[in-house]
């Protein structure tokens, strides 16, 4: 097994990287939130890997953290979910939106990745649901902002009826966590649930 690559960026297109590991270039098949993320050309890289080994293909499957390959490990133990669906799932959802949105049993995100339709999203919830370690308000805080833990009495029953409301109007679960947690980052996080609600749905256009 390979744990992971470093060295240098050669290329870089859509699904793959190349990188540069003391003269051997070696292709890394990557997400599209990846790709966005990475260094320029020419510079140098870190990334995790995953070894598939098929009878006609040895393929890497490299990821920025290892909390990204973490997770890429989990979806590919999914029935119907192969290293290609894994890499599309945390393309469009970061690893705190993918496990909200696990927690939450929201499989329509889910089901946004290419090639991931609705009964394998609904399985990929109900199948690591219970192998995901987190709380709807530890995702709150993916950086330093306001943590649930910070959250208690009145602030904490504000963000509740703020997602809910959100929900109510229509609005997915984790886009609904997403911005009320973007406006308790920018903002004093004793907001009443009105005022936060006017701010995160600013935020959901």
């Amino acid at each position: 097994m390979i744990a992971y690559v470093n060295g240098i960026l050669e290329n870089l297109e859509e699904g793959n990287a190349v990188i540069d590991v003391s003269g051997f270039g070696v292709n890394v098949n990557i997400s599209g939130s990846t790709m966005d993320r990475m260094p320029g050309i020419g510079e140098m890289v870190k990334l995790y890997t995953y070894t598939n080994v098929k009878e006609d293909a040895f393929s890497l499957f490299g990821f920025l953290s290892r909390d990204e390959l973490n997770l890429f490990k989990m979806l590919i133990t999914v029935n119907g979910i192969g290293p290609k669906g894994g890499l599309a799932v945390l393309s469009v959802l970061s690893p705190d939106d993918l496990r909200f949105a696990i927690i939450s049993g929201d499989s329509a995100s889910i089901a946004k990745a290419p090639g991931v339709g609705k009964k394998t999203a609904e399985r990929i919830t109900l199948e690591l649901r219970d192998k995901i370690k987190v709380t709807e308000d530890d995702l709150l805080s993916p950086s330093g902002a306001v943590s649930g833990d910070d959250l208690t009495g009145e602030a904490a029953m504000a963000k509740d009826e703020a997602v809910a409301a959100l929900v109510a109007l229509g609005y997915n679960s984790s886009d609904a966590v997403k911005a009320v947690r973007k406006v308790l980052k920018e903002n004093d996080a004793q907001l009443d649930a009105e005022v936060l609600l006017k701010l995160a749905l600013k935020e959901m256009f």
